[in-house]
Formats: C-alpha cells, sequence, structure tokens
C-alpha cells in the first residue's frame, strides 16, 4: 500500500515527484502546497503552523490504534526538519487532540486522541 505508506511517514522512497521536489510523505506535499500558494498571493515570507494533525485509531477504513501510534510518533520526529521547498525547520505542529470525546459523531470522529477520556494512553507516544 504505497499511499498508506506515504500518509504516514513510512514510504522508503519518493513517491510523488513534483519537478525538481520529491515528496515521501502527504504532509509535506500538503504544506508545500499552500507554500506556494502563499507565494503566488505574495506571501511568500510567511510561515505556516499547523493547528490540527493526526490520526483516528478507530471508526473507519484504516483507522487502527497501530496507524495513530505510527503516524503521530512519525509525525513528531518528522516536524523537527523542514519540508522539500522549505528544508529548514521546526515545523510549528499541534497534535490533535488529547482526550477522545465519546459524544462526538460520526463514529471516527470520536477517536483522534492520544488519551482514553478516562486519562489513560491509547499507545506510547514520544516527544523527544
Amino acid at each position: 500500500m504505497p499511499f498508506k505508506n506515504y500518509a504516514l511517514f513510512t514510504a522508503p522512497g519518493v513517491v510523488v515527484q513534483d519537478g525538481q521536489l520529491g515528496y515521501k510523505n502527504l504532509f509535506d506535499a500538503i504544506l508545500d502546497a499552500v507554500y506556494s500558494a502563499l507565494e503566488r498571493a505574495g506571501g511568500s515570507s510567511l510561515k505556516i503552523v499547523v493547528s490540527e494533525s493526526g490520526w483516528p485509531s478507530a471508526g473507519g477504513t484504516q483507522t487502527t490504534v497501530d496507524n495513530a501510534r505510527t503516524y503521530n510518533n512519525n509525525l513528531i520526529q518528522h516536524v523537527k526538519g523542514g519540508t522539500p521547498k522549505r528544508p529548514t525547520g521546526p515545523i510549528e505542529t499541534y497534535v490533535f487532540a488529547m482526550f477522545d470525546e465519546n459524544n462526538k459523531s460520526p463514529e471516527q470522529e470520536k477517536h483522534w486522541e492520544l488519551f482514553l477520556p478516562n486519562k489513560q494512553t491509547k499507545y506510547q507516544i514520544n516527544f523527544n
């Protein structure tokens, strides 16, 4: 599943080539697309802050605890650097979110968080 690997930061090599820029993950491709749009609009000096990024652990296709752990741990390590277009980092990024919310709907929306409602961790995560 090359696109799952592309989304989880686990692709072994470039998946998408855009001119001279090669993308091994979807996060960088999306971020650089926004940077390109900002540049065209005269905002090349702006810095993007990623206010929410994460992976659900249940409620849909490919929504597993293992995929959530893989994505969030890889995200934390990845944002210490930059993107192919802007290789100097870090990228200010916030993991979505702290606690599962049992009252949200649809089902997938309940399972994005790092902790269960009872404050127990869902999986090990490394912030270092």
